[in-house]
């Protein structure tokens, strides 16, 4: 058997393309209106085991005039330094697949990168397709999704893209996923990889990525993916369109703000270079960190710490956080996860031992 549990792939709706523009990406989701919940009743059911993260959703506010303010700054500063990294990615996805490439961008975070790259190999006359797939941990990859790519791509030109690693829990969500897809690459792109699983990053750094500090209003206004008893056995995983966030939304001018910085750069750079002695660095520091956190505060449950900049700020808009710890007082980066945590009431503190990351969530214990 050439791929796992085939199901009606073939039966599948051709997809959407949230606020992007059609030609970015087609997102492989079933959209839908669950119940919406508040986080302190989803915290409680997270931690207690009585619900899956991925069964519920909490309803998504507006960011505020302040926190945009941070979103453009870091959008101003960070844009060239992402036009470079891309366009050193995609030419080093061309050099390594012949033949056509699919980019399979794992929702939400992934799908910034995957347009930017899915351009980028456009302009570079490649035959390239670019979908938004489900990936959840401790469920795995969206299979009706995959299978549907797969019906219509070649699996030897298959990417998987997300925006960045944390502690590599979606990249061993990926590992156990495709050992059921037979002699389907296991490829994971990123644009900074701390925690060092990645096939291709452009570095480890963990830096201030734009798309990083916002959610739907960057994301196509798509809620992140949901999977409970509203999905059927033949559905692609499901979403919410944040429909009430149109006003605020930024998606397509993210795009169009980066992309000229990507093209600018596209025959200028050389391909990226991301090797195992990279990778092997990267994941003794982060190993590390990760463990002195749990072992000083107690945590027996790893996914209640959120490393990373991105990781530690999307915690404190969707989760209920205990402290944030960053590795400055002084760092420009770190504005908006602190300006987060001041308004929840978060503790911060400064502890300059939690590198390769440069801010560290922990998320309150409830249960």
């Amino acid at each position: 058997m050439s791929i796992a549990a085939p199901r009606k792939a073939s039966d599948a709706p051709a997809g959407f393309s949230g606020s992007y523009h059609p030609d970015d990406v087609t997102f492989l989701l079933k959209p839908m209106a669950p119940k919406v919940i508040d986080i302190a009743e989803k915290e409680h059911l997270i931690q207690s085991g009585l619900c899956h993260y991925s069964e519920m959703v909490s309803q998504e506010k507006a960011p505020g005039a302040a926190y945009y303010a941070i979103y453009r700054s870091a959008l101003d500063r960070g844009k060239e330094r992402m036009g470079r990294e891309v366009a050193a990615m995609a030419a080093r996805i061309a050099s390594d697949i012949s033949g056509p490439v699919t980019l399979a961008s794992l929702v939400r975070a992934g799908i910034p990168l995957g347009i930017l790259l899915r351009r980028a190999l456009h302009e570079m006359d490649i035959d390239v397709a670019h979908y938004g797939v489900s990936i959840i941990r401790d469920r795995g990859i969206d299979a009706i999704a995959l299978n549907h790519i797969l019906s219509h791509r070649p699996g030897s030109g298959i990417v998987f893209v997300d925006g960045w690693t944390g502690k590599g829990a979606i990249s061993t969500e990926l590992e156990r996923s495709l050992a059921h897809f037979r002699n389907l690459p296991l490829r994971l792109a990123v644009l900074a990889d701390p925690c060092g699983r990645a096939w291709l990053a452009a570095s480890g750094d963990d830096w201030l990525i734009p798309s990083g500090i916002l959610g739907s209003t960057v994301s196509g206004l798509l809620s992140r993916s949901i999977l409970n008893d509203e999905i059927g056995p033949d559905d692609f995983h499901g979403c919410m369109i944040w429909d009430h966030l149109a006003p605020q939304d930024v998606s397509r001018a993210f795009i169009e703000t980066v992309w000229p910085c990507v093209r600018a750069n596209l025959g200028e750079v050389e391909p990226s270079v991301w090797t195992e002695a990279d990778r092997k660095r990267m994941s003794t520091a982060a190993t590390k960190t990760i463990q002195r956190i749990a072992a000083q505060y107690e945590v027996d449950n790893p996914n209640r710490i959120k490393p990373g900049i991105a990781e530690a700020t999307r915690a404190v808009l969707r989760r209920m956080p205990e402290k944030v710890f960053i590795a400055s007082t002084h760092d420009r980066d770190l504005s908006a996860v602190i300006h987060l945590a001041d308004q929840a009431g978060v503790q911060i503190e400064f502890n300059p031992t939690i590198e390769p990351y440069r801010a560290v969530t922990l998320i309150r214990k409830t249960s």
